[in-house]
């Protein structure tokens, strides 16, 4: 939890303002679609794999490589993987 707490640290301090939330268990997950009007929701993840994701953090970062910097300090990141993308913006 050290590690953690230092990354919420750090993050508390950027500006603008650090979003962010553990994801609860795939096994609660449901995947939906909508076809001809018609709901389908199917339980589990989209996908089958032994990859899911467990959180998200939205960061405005002024570049790739401030969001990759600080990526790289996600706990997370010394066992599994870190994804980081852009958003959109419209």
């Amino acid at each position: 939890m050290p590690k953690w707490e230092a990354l919420f640290g750090e993050l508390a301090q950027v500006d603008p303002k650090v979003d962010g939330t553990e994801l609860d268990e795939a096994t609660g997950a449901k995947t939906l679609s909508v076809r001809n009007g018609q709901t389908l929701i199917t339980d589990g993840p989209f996908a089958e794999t032994k990859e899911l994701i467990g959180g998200i953090f939205v960061i405005d970062c002024p570049n790739l490589d401030v969001a990759i910097e600080l990526a790289a300090k996600i706990p997370t990141a010394e066992h599994g993987s870190i994804e980081v993308r852009p958003i959109v913006e419209r």
